[in-house]
Parts: C-alpha cells; sequence; structure tokens
C-alpha cells in the first residue's frame, strides 16, 4: 500500500497536505481507494463551506458501496477539484494526485496533531 511520508492522514483514511500558502489540501488514501473498488460518482463540499474537524463533506461512491470523507481538520473549504467529479476514476488511478479540496484550516496547528505516515501504516495493519 502506498504511504508516502511527506502527508499526514486519518484513521477514516483520509489525507492532508499543509501547502505553501497555508491550505490544507484533503483526498482519500491509496487504501481507501482500493477498499471502495471502481469509483464511480464523487460528491464534493461547497467552497465557503465551514467544516469541523472529522465532519463529513464529501462523498464517494463506487460499484461496492458509497462512504463519507471526512475533514481531517476545522475550516472553510476554498477549492475543490472539479476535474474529479467528470473523472472519479482518477481517484482509483493515483489517490494522492486525485486531491478532493482545499481547506483554510480554522488552527493551523491542528495538522500536526493527524497521524504520520509509520502510525498510519499502524492502523492499517490493526484492519
Amino acid at each position: 500500500m502506498n504511504v508516502p511520508a511527506d502527508l499526514k492522514y486519518t484513521a477514516a483514511h483520509e489525507w492532508a497536505r499543509a501547502e505553501s500558502d497555508g491550505t490544507v489540501t484533503v483526498g482519500i488514501t491509496d487504501h481507501a481507494q482500493a477498499a471502495l473498488g471502481d469509483l464511480v460518482y464523487i460528491e464534493l463540499p461547497a467552497v465557503g463551506r465551514k467544516v469541523a474537524a472529522e465532519e463529513a463533506c464529501a462523498v464517494v461512491e463506487s460499484v461496492k458501496a458509497a462512504s463519507d470523507v471526512y475533514s481531517p481538520v476545522a475550516g472553510e473549504v476554498v477549492a475543490v477539484n472539479e476535474a474529479l467529479t467528470g473523472t472519479p476514476e482518477d481517484a482509483n488511478k493515483d489517490a494522492y494526485a486525485a486531491w478532493f479540496f482545499r481547506l483554510k484550516p480554522t488552527d493551523p496547528a491542528a495538522l500536526g496533531k493527524l497521524l504520520d505516515a509509520k502510525a498510519y501504516e499502524a492502523v492499517l495493519g490493526d484492519a
């Protein structure tokens, strides 16, 4: 399973990357896309929406199941990957390139409280 060391993770299988402009880019992990199977639909949050940490704010549907995507940190959605709604299968091709949304975090330090790659791999080992 691909778990890049430069990202942060949640136990619910989202990844988060701090950007140089202070925003946080969010997507689903390689494990999540593999478990879901072929993605056929993605619903993204609205730009401007304020979300709490661990709040369901997006939906992915596959041929097997539908699943919520949770915000790893609290903040305001400042961008969404509109291209992904037309080609949800891109998340199956490269889960870390197919980002879902970007947040301006309420507390920039909150990102540091998420799992690092080693801790996320331990979560996967327990699954």
